[in-house]
């Protein structure tokens, strides 16, 4: 029951979070595109890389992961959404702004998913955080 109680407290968070997220990227682009989605999953991409190294590092108990990784990143991020947005591009025939949608979540958040691990461990390096 208690990481049931974890998963939704995190996942309330990580959506609302996503919603203010996203909606503040629509104030500075075009929504013909779906920015607010890439830089959500982007960004979270690069936090799962982080914050896993950075937990693993410092023998982080199993609930805070669960808040974190199920809960947090679970609500954070879109994939869901990326899904809809991208086949919503194929039916309207905009299909190089769904290819270019696709191509940039999924290579950009690979990237993203190395550089948060990297960071964590130049991170942990630099303040011998954890064991």
């Amino acid at each position: 029951m208690m990481k049931l109680l974890l998963v939704a407290i995190g996942g309330a968070i990580g959506s609302v979070t996503r919603y203010l997220a996203s909606g503040f990227t629509y104030r500075f682009v075009s929504p013909v595109f779906p920015w607010g989605t890439l830089a959500v999953n982007l960004a979270g991409s690069f936090l799962i890389g982080f914050l896993w190294e950075m937990c693993d590092r410092a023998a982080v108990s199993p609930n805070t992961r669960t808040l974190i990784f199920i809960g947090f990143l679970g609500g954070f991020t879109t994939f869901s959404s990326f899904s809809l947005e991208s086949f919503n591009l194929i039916r309207d025939g905009e299909y190089k702004m769904a290819l270019a949608n696709v191509l940039a979540s999924n290579l950009l958040g690979i990237a993203l998913v190395f550089a948060g691990f990297a960071s964590a461990r130049y991170v942990h390096g630099l303040f011998k955080w954890g064991a």
